[in-house]
Formats: structure tokens, C-alpha cells, sequence
């Protein structure tokens, strides 16, 4: 039998089972009984587990209650005149223990109709069976809603990677770890902004357009998309950076926004085109205080998920005890090019030939900055496995970032790694109006001639900082790339419900 052969048996196994689930809708159509709505699911099986988990049968045998649940078949037994159900909800899973005489009369012969998949409540007293398994006893039973396709054989699951993301719905029901790693991505999310708005921290969530006239707040290709009313391009938002810190002109001083970010680019493990970020800015404060912020939160974040100070990740143990590792750019290329001078990292025809040798991709338009930036990238990222700050980026590649007040062709401006990728990005920002129209001026040029990255001139955004923007620092972290770590995913469509697919054709 050929690999074609065996696909289409199994297609066609597949259509026959849904065609008899759909005869069997037909008859509950037909007698009033398909999709009701008035079943209250008053319980769930991880709160019985929590309550009775470790109860013996004689002390359920005194509990006098009778508890409502609702579910999904997992796995059906029937033996006789009685019969077994794993019941699966939000928080795991309970046995119903269905026996004829305990129901209505008819309903135990609907019920071994019923299927794997199919969504079904009941209510009973808890018991133990004699085996030992916490069971709800049931003297009511109903079909809340027929699942129509079956699902993927019980010892495997939805295996085929591919499949996983496209049809989520069916991976969260079938596989606990994914549920699991959901659960831990919206705790993570949830940690953060008590974290933000804590007593002393106060800082206020927001929320800013995602649709700009103008792109900007990073270096990236954005989305287009065209207002019809208004008859006027527009990009989907990059970054909220831009309307963050005319906040901060405004007076707010302290605020954060979850946000999601589009970027017209590649797809990878650790890339999507659309993303979550954690971006925030603090008046009166400097990069600084954000590393020292940043590192208590990984800190507290770490506990709060693990309830320790390590988490595994890749078969490696990161350490986010802290203190965390700083390094400046230039620190980091001559640790791990040992033999380049402190002189070799600033020219620039020495820099283009080290690229050239590594067969590193540059431009003709890149200075020393971008020269240098390709060449950590290429040579040092990947050595950054416990978390490390990473300082002092060249001007030429921090076009939003403020100066350092010792070497103007650096900035205030630090990235932290973790298992080899950044994690976060934050700086001492630029408050200097004309120091900022004239970065954004050489991001048109460069874009003129043909960097689709550069950044669009700004004007508004210029006249907000004429107003007077107060020192200040900001920062964004990726919020799914943290919760990859967190949760030992080595995709970041793991940690997406919907990552982006091709069409299925």
C-alpha cells in the first residue's frame, strides 16, 4: 500500500465517521434536543480536586451535595449498565461514573450513542471508585453540543507540527502543554502590569493608535493599509514609541502599554510579523534605572512562575538571580574577537573587510556604527546565554537614543540577551528636538537610497519635543520571546494561539 493509498483510507474513514455523527445531529434536530442552553455548569474538576483530592470513599460518602460540571468526552467505556467518561474543562479533568439505573429512563441508551469529542453536562454526588478514581456519580446527564468531526487518536495527539498552529482549537484540547504554556503566557502578562503599577512604580497603562500616517518608533518595513473615508495611506504601527513619549510631553510621566506591534519581515523561530511588546517610559530617569528595573522584575517574574530563581530552557539553565551581566558593545566584540584592538573597532575600511571575511552581508551606505553593530551581531549574540545587558550601541544605529556625554558616537542605550536573542531594548532618550530632526533627516537619506528599514521624517513628533520633553528613558521587552523561555518553547509560533500561515492550498 503506498503513503497516497493510506491517506486517502484515512480521509475516507474520517468522512464516514463525520457523516454518522451528522445522522445522529439529524435525530436530535428532529426531537428538539440539538445545542441546548440551559445547562449551568456550577463546578469545576481542578476546584473538586483541590476540595476531595485527598478524601477516602467513607469520608465523600458524607458529603451532601450535589455538584453540576460540563465538559468535553476525552474517553468513553461502556460495560454493561454502566459506564465511565473522562470529562475534560478549562482547569483538567474528572471521571463520570453513568449508570442506567441511576438515570431517567432512556437516557443511558442515548448516551453510548454519544461520541468521543462531544460536549456533554451532569450532575451527582462525588465518589471514589474502587479503584481509587475521584468521580462525580451521575443522576443527570445531557448533550450539550455534538462534535461532528472526531478527534486525532487519543495516544498521540495532534502531532504533525504544521497542523498544531493551524488548528489550534484542536492542539488546546488534545495537548495539556499547550494549555499549559497559554496559562503561563497570560500569568506572565498579568505579573507584568501588577509589576508596572505597583506602589513606587505607578506607572499608567495606555493605549495609542495602531494605525500611524507615518511609521515610526523602530527601525523595520511597515504593513500599508489605505483609509477609505479619509482617502489617505496608512501604516500598521511598528512600534508605539513615538506616541508614548508625547505622553510623557503631556505630563503623565510614568506609562506602559501592552501592545501589539506589525512588521513587514521574515518568519522565524524567533520572529513574527505581528508581536507583543511590553513598552514603557519614565521621566526623570535614565537607561540606568531601567536595567536596574528590568533586572528586578525578571527577578520577581521568575519566582512568581517557578517559584525559584532558574528556569530550563533548551536544556540549559538560565540564572536570572541576577546580578545580571554588563558589557558595552565595543567590551562585547573585543571579548569574543580577541584579537581586534580597541582602534580596529572604530575604522571603517577595517571593519568592511572583517564583515567581507565572515561573509557578513553589508551596504556600501553603513559607517563604522552599522559596520560594528554586524559584526556583534554576527560574532556575539550567540555567546549570550545568562541574561546579559549589552550597552553603549553606535549612534549610527540608535537613531531615537540620546547621546553619551563621553563619546558622541555612542548612546545611552543598552539590549538585553538571553539564551542568545534579545529580549529587550531600552535608552536614555533623545529630548533634544534638533538633535532628533537631524537623525530623522539622515534616516530619510538613507532610505532614499534604499535602506526600506530608515525612519520617516516626523514632524509632529519634532514640534512635541519643541514643547520641552523631560529627561527621560524607555524601553520595550518582547513579551513572546520571554514567554518562550518561560516556558521551554523553541518556536515562537509555541507561544502564539494564531501564529501567521501560508493559505492551507
Amino acid at each position: 500500500m503506498t503513503e497516497k493509498e493510506n491517506t486517502e483510507i484515512t480521509e475516507q474513514e474520517e468522512n464516514r465517521l463525520i457523516a454518522e455523527r451528522r445522522s445522529k445531529l439529524d435525530v436530535l434536530r428532529e426531537s428538539g434536543q440539538a445545542y441546548p442552553n440551559d445547562f449551568r455548569k456550577e463546578s469545576s474538576s481542578g476546584e473538586l480536586a483541590d476540595r476531595f483530592g485527598d478524601s477516602g470513599a467513607e469520608d465523600l460518602e458524607q458529603v451532601d451535595e450535589v455538584f453540576s460540571v460540563a465538559g468535553r468526552i476525552m474517553a468513553k467505556r461502556v460495560m454493561g449498565k454502566i459506564a465511565f467518561v473522562r470529562l475534560q474543562d478549562r482547569s483538567g479533568s474528572i471521571q463520570l461514573m453513568i449508570q442506567r439505573d441511576n438515570l431517567p429512563e432512556g437516557v443511558f441508551q442515548e448516551f453510548k450513542h454519544w461520541d468521543v469529542g462531544d460536549i456533554v453536562g451532569g450532575k451527582g454526588r462525588i465518589v471514589r471508585t474502587q479503584k481509587g478514581e475521584l468521580s462525580i456519580r451521575v443522576n443527570e446527564l445531557r448533550l450539550l453540543a455534538k462534535s461532528l468531526r472526531p478527534l486525532p487518536e487519543k495516544f498521540h495527539g495532534l502531532t504533525d507540527t504544521e497542523m498544531r498552529y493551524r488548528r489550534r482549537y484542536v492542539d488546546l484540547i488534545m495537548n495539556d502543554e499547550s494549555r499549559s504554556v497559554f496559562r503561563t503566557r497570560s500569568k506572565i502578562i498579568t505579573f507584568i502590569r501588577s509589576f508596572m503599577e505597583a506602589p513606587g512604580r505607578d506607572f499608567l497603562e495606555v493605549e495609542t493608535p495602531m494605525m500611524h500616517p507615518i511609521p515610526g518608533g523602530a527601525a523595520a518595513r511597515p504593513f500599508v493599509t489605505h483609509h477609505n473615508a479619509l482617502d489617505l495611506e496608512m501604516f500598521l504601527r511598528i512600534a508605539p514609541e513615538l506616541y508614548l513619549k508625547r505622553l510623557i510631553v503631556g505630563g503623565l510621566g510614568r506609562v506602559y502599554e501592552i501592545n501589539r506591534n506589525f512588521r513587514n519581515e521574515g518568519v522565524s523561530t524567533t520572529h513574527n510579523p505581528e508581536f507583543t511588546m511590553l513598552e514603557f517610559y519614565w521621566a526623570f530617569a535614565d537607561y540606568n534605572d531601567l536595567m536596574d528595573l528590568t533586572e528586578t522584575m525578571l527577578v520577581d517574574l521568575t519566582r512568581a512562575v517557578t517559584g525559584g530563581s532558574t528556569v530550563s530552557y533548551q536544556g540549559r539553565e538560565i540564572d536570572f538571580s541576577g546580578p545580571y551581566g554588563r558589557l558595552s558593545v565595543e567590551e562585547a566584540v573585543r571579548r569574543y574577537n580577541p584579537k581586534l584592538s580597541k582602534a580596529d573597532l572604530w575604522n571603517q575600511d577595517f571593519l568592511r573587510s572583517a564583515c567581507a571575511a565572515l561573509q557578513i552581508h553589508t551596504e556600501n551606505s553603513w559607517g563604522s556604527g552599522k559596520l560594528l553593530t554586524a559584526l556583534f551581531e554576527a560574532t556575539v549574540e550567540e555567546h549570550l546565554e545568562q541574561p546579559t545587558f549589552i550597552t553603549q550601541y553606535p549612534t549610527e544605529v540608535s537613531p531615537l537614543s540620546r547621546r553619551n556625554d563621553e563619546n558622541p558616537d555612542v548612546t545611552d542605550r543598552f539590549e538585553l540577551f538571553v539564551s542568545g536573542r534579545e529580549i529587550a531594548n531600552g535608552f536614555s532618550e533623545l529630548n533634544d528636538p534638533e538633535d532628533q530632526a537631524d537623525r530623522f533627516r539622515a534616516q530619510v537619506e538613507n532610505k532614499d537610497a534604499g535602506d526600506l528599514e530608515a525612519m520617516h521624517f516626523d514632524a509632529d513628533y519634532i514640534r512635541a519635543l519643541e514643547y520641552g520633553m523631560p529627561p527621560t528613558a524607555g524601553e520595550g521587552i518582547g513579551i513572546d520571546r520571554l514567554v518562550m523561555i518561560y516556558t521551554d518553547s523553541p518556536s515562537i509560533r509555541d507561544v502564539l494561539l494564531f501564529p501567521y500561515m501560508r493559505p492551507e492550498s
